[in-house]
Parts: C-alpha cells; sequence; structure tokens
C-alpha cells in the first residue's frame, strides 16, 4: 500500500481488516499459523497497527454490551466468546454502518458516543459527553460509553474523582476491576491499584458491588462511607470516614501516609510507579510509614525509604524492588 493519502475505499479496507483481525484473534480456535499472518499485516503498514489498537478499545466496549435474550448463542462457542463476538460486530457497525449502528443504539448494544482519556504526568480534567466532570490523578485511563439505557466507564487503571450529571432515566457505572459502582447523579472518588479498588463517597449516594456478574446485590453508600473490595471478595467491606481521612489529597498533588503499615502504604505508593516496590516478608510489611509527598515526586520516596525506615534495598529475579527489614539486635542484660 502506497505512504501517500488513502482513498476512502482503502481505508475502509484496512478498518474491516482490523476488525475481522480483532475478531478472529480472540477466538478460542486462533492457531499458531493465523497469529504470524496477523504479525505480518500488523507490521506492513503503520495504518494497521493503528486501526488495531483502536479495534481492541472497541472490543473492551463490547466486553461490556448488556446481555439480551433475543440473541441465541451458536451452539460450537462458549457464551462469553459468543458475546464478545457479537457486540464487536455490532460495534463495528459503529464505525462502518450508520443503519446497523442506529439499530445497534435502539437495542442497547451500541453506544452513540465512545471517549477516551488518560493522564499521564499531571492531573486532568475532562468533561464527559454527558456532561458530567471527571478528574484524573496521575498514570490513570478511563473509557466512556453512552448506551441507550445507561452511561458507562470502564477505569482501566488509577484513580479518578467523578461529578456525575443527575439523569435517573439513565445510570452512570464505573467498572473497576471485577466489580462496579453505580449512580445516578453525585460526587465520588475511585481509586484502583491491580485488582484492588476503593470508593469513596462524598455526596449522593452509590450502590458498590464486588462482583460484576452480580450487580443487584450491591450495597449502599451515604455521603462519608467507603469500600473497598479485591479480586474474588462476594462483598465489599463498608466503613465511614472521617474528618482526618486523606484518599482525596491527590486532588491538592499530595500523597499522605498517615502511620500506615507498609503492607497497606505499599499499594497507595506502587500507584504512581512504573515498576512496583514490594515487602519482603510480614516483618517488613509491619513497619510503619508517614509523611506527606509531591504525588509528582513519589518515584524519588523508594530509594529514600532507607534513610526512614530501618530497612535496605535489593532486588527480585524480576527486576522489582524489595524492602527487607534490618533484623534488630536483642538487647544485651
Amino acid at each position: 500500500m502506497s505512504e501517500q493519502t488513502l482513498s476512502e475505499a482503502e481505508y475502509d479496507a484496512v478498518t474491516e481488516a482490523a476488525a475481522q483481525w480483532c475478531m478472529r484473534l480472540h477466538a478460542i480456535d486462533c492457531t499458531v499459523d493465523e497469529r504470524l499472518a496477523f504479525k505480518q499485516w500488523h507490521d506492513a503498514h503503520p495504518l494497521h497497527a493503528f486501526e488495531y489498537e483502536a479495534m481492541l478499545e472497541i472490543w473492551d466496549v463490547a466486553d461490556h454490551l448488556p446481555r439480551t435474550e433475543s440473541a441465541a448463542p451458536p451452539a460450537q462457542l462458549k457464551p462469553q466468546t459468543q458475546w464478545r463476538t457479537w457486540g464487536m460486530a455490532a460495534a463495528v457497525c459503529l464505525i462502518t454502518l450508520p443503519l446497523g449502528a442506529y439499530t445497534g443504539w435502539n437495542l442497547g448494544w451500541v453506544p452513540s458516543s465512545y471517549e477516551r482519556f488518560e493522564a499521564d504526568s499531571r492531573v486532568r480534567q475532562v468533561t464527559l459527553s454527558d456532561g458530567s466532570e471527571v478528574e484524573l490523578n496521575l498514570g490513570t485511563v478511563l473509557t466512556y460509553s453512552n448506551y441507550k439505557d445507561q452511561r458507562r466507564v470502564n477505569l482501566k487503571k488509577g484513580e479518578a474523582f467523578f461529578k456525575v450529571s443527575h439523569d435517573t432515566q439513565h445510570p452512570f457505572v464505573v467498572k473497576a476491576a471485577a466489580g462496579q459502582v453505580r449512580v445516578t447523579g453525585t460526587q465520588f472518588n475511585v481509586w484502583m491499584y491491580q485488582d484492588q479498588v476503593r470508593v469513596t463517597l462524598l455526596e449522593g449516594s452509590v450502590v458498590v458491588s464486588s462482583n460484576d456478574t452480580r450487580p443487584g446485590d450491591g450495597f449502599r453508600l451515604g455521603p462519608g462511607m467507603q469500600a473497598r473490595y479485591k479480586q474474588g471478595d462476594y462483598e465489599p467491606q463498608i466503613s465511614q470516614t472521617y474528618a482526618s481521612d486523606t484518599s482525596l489529597a491527590w486532588r491538592s498533588g499530595k500523597l499522605i501516609l498517615d502511620n500506615l503499615a507498609l503492607d497497606d502504604a505499599l499499594p497507595l505508593i506502587n500507584r504512581y510507579l512504573g515498576t512496583p516496590v514490594m515487602a519482603a516478608d510480614t516483618a517488613t510489611g509491619a513497619l510503619r510509614i508517614g509523611g506527606i509527598y509531591n504525588i509528582n515526586d513519589v518515584k524519588n520516596l523508594v530509594p529514600s525509604l532507607p534513610k526512614v525506615l530501618p530497612v535496605y534495598l535489593t532486588r527480585n529475579e524480576d527486576g522489582n524492588p524489595v524492602l527487607n527489614a534490618i533484623p534488630q539486635r536483642p538487647l544485651k542484660n
């Protein structure tokens, strides 16, 4: 293909090929030869790689399409694979077939809008197409999809503060790790690191589910309440926050560690690091740390820890820094 500007037909052909490759590579019977053929196609032109990445974003949207009973799964496909395939096909309609997209919207399969936001080295404020305002912490990536029956955010990583536009007929759902937060209009914060999630409510009410396959089993939070969950939790842990709570200090550019055990502090620290630091054992994890740090300088915190704690740094076989407690010498009689 020429490096010059592509015709509309050529561009559409690349888009269609990217969609087909995305569906094929996610199929359970995709072969090694097919994967090699895909790599050759992917590397043949920069546009191929660009369009395929765009299709992966759409595939992610398809993963959250509402399950309806109007489409029976083909017998040879597993249910999850079938729904992803149906969803991907519907999402491709959004790009290539306006009539199909309109039908998909009415059925609740295809969003009328899809947005992706990312905050890298600075806090970022964005306004979603529904008017909701979102503040993204450093290293945060999320997507927003507007469906006929609900508004959906997928928090891929990081932390975000939401001011949701009130709409009782059009719920706002935030998916984070294995669970989700469901609201109609309110202000709340969602922090996520790996499979750990913490939801802090400032105003209004939210329903938090730790397992998004059972969203009806969620727990309702009121202002000043917090929910925590991680992968595998049947239900979230609910607690009350107090004036001393530092969960939202990031909005002022700060990470505050208030005399926390290292086991509790490290996820907060690692959220800002490219390579996470680990505690060598339970004795190290029990050591306590405090202080106020600039979120842009957290990367400089790890090398300084041996200066403020009785620890020394090593690295494991994966190259991750590891904190090791210095053994305490017994007192002489």
